[in-house]
């Protein structure tokens, strides 16, 4: 009987999540440029992630991508989550025509995207953020970031938002022959800082936000 009452409950559920959530329809103008698929709600079955160039122009930084997490329900498939925050724009950076595209992988439920540009012709941006569905929506777990010029530094932030463990790692050399010494000393601070809330998705930009290091003049950046 109890069986029985489980199973009429998850068809009763399916139908109910299935009339609320959109059916997916590509945008007229929208160009699919990544597409993976995984399970992240750990339900058995597999969502698609799929990231779009679209035909909306930012302000500053050109055209707009959207991200889709979308289930397939009764065979159709329909828009779980819609964003146009965390994939940073196509032409974001000094020379775009040269970033790589946006990489997403799904593991153990766990959804991480790295993405990575060039902030002028020796600087190279890049960040790695994890995101994990909990209490019915989706939250920042993790960030990393790594800034590097071609000689001069190379700076390293990391945390994870779930243990409130933090790393900044700044190491800097002589970048010239006729350099003696490094522009700056070298700096590693590890720390804990917990947020009193995890942030949603939905409202995360990647590297607009920021930590200040205990003892220090310096932050973090996520």
């Amino acid at each position: 009987m109890k069986n029985v009452l489980s199973l009429i409950t998850i068809f009763l559920f399916t139908i109910f999540y299935s009339q609320e959530l959109k059916n997916f329809i590509i945008p007229k103008g929208y160009e699919k440029i990544l597409e993976v698929k995984g399970d992240l709600d750990k339900d058995g079955k597999e969502e698609n992630v799929v990231v779009f160039n679209t035909n909306i122009q930012t302000k500053s930084e050109g055209v707009e991508r959207k991200f889709y997490i979308l289930k397939k329900i009764g065979g159709i498939l329909k828009i779980w989550k819609e964003n146009s925050t965390i994939i940073l724009p196509k032409e974001i950076g000094f020379s775009p025509e040269s970033n790589p595209l946006p990489e997403i992988t799904i593991k153990k439920g766990i959804l991480i995207i790295t993405q990575s540009f060039s902030t002028n012709s020796r600087h190279t941006q890049t960040y790695k953020h994890t995101y994990r569905y909990q209490n019915g929506d989706f939250y920042l777990i993790g960030s990393l970031q790594n800034f590097d010029d071609t000689c001069e530094f190379n700076m390293y932030d990391e945390i994870n938002f779930s243990t409130g463990k933090a790393i900044v790692d700044q190491k800097y050399y002589p970048c010239f022959p006729e350099d003696k010494t490094a522009p700056a000393e070298d700096f590693h601070k590890e720390f804990n800082y917990k947020l009193k809330k995890l942030i949603k998705m939905n409202n995360f930009k990647p590297g607009e936000n920021s930590i200040r290091i205990p003892n220090s003049d310096k932050h973090l950046q996520y």
